[in-house]
């Protein structure tokens, strides 16, 4: 059963019980539009046209494309350009003190994310840019000032500042090459209220997770988060050394969780709960004219049958990730050649997740628990600790299954009684012996410095399973791609 959300301190103001749901500071709306993208979307096919109709007239319209030229060539599928702002007008003074929102809003895009559904509607690859990407604005009219400009760099979430929805599309398109079918923007004010009307999104962490300037404080395992504790999560970026590109990854994995969620948790099936979620979302969406509730119908019917293993997650390759701007200080240089290869193959419509090996049908995705060290890195010798016949093998070739680097030469253990599964480890690799006491669940973990990198799991006559584990950030493939089934909560 999933853990509830707790904080790692019991003081902290923000394990207050379940309140009513309040915004924060700077949320990642790729996050929520994506999600938007995907309540909507994938639910419209089980709801007849009247619901879809009422749903519509709460969409805020804008012109991105007004005046347009040279665009790319349109390709094969559909592609989405998700916006998030960061806008902080609706909220309280109570909220902006709970999810440390002070300061002034930047009126520029927090997070955008580019998401292409496949044209058999059977797949969709969500790219995340960095919000300070290097670019090169192309010559504007700035909406702010009323002044022209000429071409000049900046990072990429001040295109919107300068030119709004109709500069953002032109420089995510001009740097990309990929046609925009359709804007969709969201401010962080419904965001926790949708997320609450879908009785709040499940994710699962490996390690603590703690942000003073959010207030994110999670414990390693698997959390409900309401809308607050979600919003907290995505927009958080001190979590680790990985700032923005850490707080990407965890904007993907809370996608991958709301398109489970949608698909799993009735939402799609409840005409009721599927008009709340929808209604609470669509309340502040704004998009372009041609995106409507017969475009969202249709592509819910296309899509009956999504589920998160259909969905792919990437970021654009980063070629250097400080890159000083005089003026602008340090920005996202992108690796221009894996990026252009990357884009080439959302517009030729091709998953961008590595292909099964020749003659090999794809991998079923186990479902499995994520852990801090991937089970690959681990060295694991296993001795028998009990008088069983081939427990030793046996507990080798489990841990072999799910993907520890095992001696595959079970010995036999000091003592033939040991009642308890025990794991000794060398302090110094504590977080590998951690994986593998995941995967070994009530066994006892035991310190023996100087043992060395190597893992000894001693099986003892409680032994009954090996639990399935994997690494918290599976990216693989050239372009580091993760499909959503593999971040997802295990059952």
């Amino acid at each position: 059963m999933p853990q509830p959300h707790r904080p790692t301190r019991p003081a902290r103001p923000t394990q207050r019980a379940q309140r009513e749901p309040r915004r924060a500071d700077k949320p990642r709306w790729g996050v929520r539009l994506a999600a938007g993208l995907s309540v909507a979307v994938l639910g419209s096919g089980a709801l007849g046209h009247a619901v879809m109709t009422g749903l519509d007239t709460g969409i805020q319209r804008v012109d991105p494309f007004k005046d347009m030229k040279n665009r790319p060539q349109a390709g094969h599928g559909v592609n989405f350009l998700l916006v998030g702002t960061d806008g902080r007008d609706k909220i309280t003074a109570d909220e902006k003190r709970e999810y440390r929102l002070g300061g002034a809003p930047c009126h520029c895009t927090d997070t955008v994310m580019l998401v292409h559904l496949s044209a058999d509607r059977t797949r969709a690859s969500v790219i995340s840019l960095p919000r300070d990407s290097y670019v090169e604005l192309p010559a504007h009219l700035d909406e702010s000032s009323g002044k022209q400009h000429g071409a000049h760099p900046v990072k990429l979430n001040a295109a919107y500042a300068e030119g709004g929805p109709n500069l953002t599309v032109r420089t995510v398109e001009n740097m990309t090459r990929v046609k925009i079918d359709h804007y969709l923007e969201v401010d962080f004010t419904s965001f926790m209220k949708t997320v609450d009307a879908m009785g709040g999104v499940e994710i699962c962490t490996a390690k603590p997770l703690h942000d003073s300037n959010t207030g994110l404080d999670l414990l390693p395992g698997t959390h409900r988060l309401s809308g607050g504790q979600a919003l907290q999560y995505v927009r958080s970026r001190h979590v680790d050394g990985a700032s923005d590109l850490g707080r990407m990854q965890r904007q993907q994995r809370f996608i991958a969780a709301l398109i489970k969620q949608a698909t799993h948790g009735g939402v799609l099936l409840n005409p009721v709960k599927f008009k709340e979620v929808s209604s609470t979302l669509l309340g502040s969406v704004r998009a372009d004219k041609g995106f409507g509730s017969e475009q969202m119908l249709a592509l819910g019917q296309a899509m009956r049958d999504f589920t998160p293993s259909s969905s792919e997650f990437a970021s654009v390759p980063v070629g250097d990730a400080s890159f000083p701007v005089k003026g602008l200080g340090s920005t996202v240089k992108w690796d221009e050649a894996k990026a252009a290869k990357l884009f080439e193959a959302l517009r030729e419509d091709r998953p961008l997740a590595p292909a099964p090996a020749p003659g090999r049908p794809a991998p079923r995705q186990q479902p499995a628990v994520p852990v801090d060290v991937a089970p690959q890195q681990v060295r694991v010798q296993v001795e028998n600790g009990t008088r069983i016949d081939g427990l030793g093998t046996r507990v080798d070739s489990a841990l072999r299954a799910t993907g520890f680097d095992t001696t595959g030469a079970p010995g036999t253990g000091a003592s033939r009684e040991v009642k308890r599964t025990v794991i000794t480890y060398d302090p110094r690799w504590d977080r590998t012996a951690r994986s593998v006491a995941t995967a070994l669940p009530g066994s006892e973990l035991r310190a023996v410095p100087g043992q060395g990198k190597t893992v000894v799991v001693i099986a003892g006559a409680d032994y009954r399973k090996v639990v399935a584990v994997r690494a918290e950030d599976p990216y693989q493939g050239e372009f580091g791609v993760v499909t959503g089934d593999q971040v997802v909560c295990a059952k």
